[in-house]
């Protein structure tokens, strides 16, 4: 009986592969498609997120990262809410009303402003042991409060004309609307927060 031996060449109908083949699948930095490889996944997360800090090494240390977090949302809040950025802002201050009666305010002088000045003349003033002078830092101070009155009057007016143009379906009370512009012509215009945008004199 003959015993058939395989054949040990290869089939006549496959082509034998390219020397180089076996080498590039071999290749772990060769990927088909994407024309790059494939990056580790430490490194993506490395450029995505930027180097990380080293974890503290004592209860100071890490008492002293969270100061300083601590410290910079304060001062990225306070910016945001000096900018007028709506993101920072508070519900008192926050919404296109209010930013209207801001502006409004912003955009004239106010007599609210002597407020303040003329209280603290007026109690410094009380001190003084001079009926004269007393009766002058009171006349004084009943000036400024009759002027606070009609200019407040003014101003109220203004801020209901203003909405009521601006914002026909506004939800907002308008009570509140003219409450917080008049809170705010009181103050002086660097104290103000948000900081005025409007320049006075500025039509709104």
């Amino acid at each position: 009986m003959r015993l058939l031996r395989r054949r040990s060449g290869p089939p006549a109908d496959v082509e034998p592969a390219a020397p180089g083949a076996a080498a590039d699948s071999a290749d772990p930095r060769r990927t088909t498609g994407k024309g790059r490889p494939t990056p580790r996944r430490r490194e993506a997360q490395k450029r995505r997120s930027g180097p990380v800090a080293p974890p503290p090494r004592t209860r100071r240390e890490a008492y002293r990262r969270m100061r300083e977090q601590g410290a910079g949302r304060r001062e990225e809040l306070r910016a945001g809410m000096r900018s007028g950025d709506e993101r920072y802002l508070t519900t008192r201050d926050r919404g296109p009303e209010r930013r209207l009666v801001r502006d409004v305010v912003d955009s004239r002088r106010n007599a609210g402003v002597l407020f303040l000045l003329s209280a603290v003349v007026y109690f410094i003033g009380l001190l003084i042991p001079n009926v004269q002078v007393k009766a002058a830092i009171t006349s004084l101070w009943l000036t400024v409060l009759l002027l606070l009155m009609v200019d407040s009057t003014v101003l109220g007016v203004r801020i209901r004309k203003l909405v009521r143009q601006r914002f026909p379906d506004t939800g907002q009370r308008m009570s509140s609307l003219v409450f917080y512009g008049l809170s705010r012509a009181t103050m002086l215009r660097r104290w103000r927060t948000p900081k005025p945008v409007v320049e006075v004199g500025d039509k709104i």
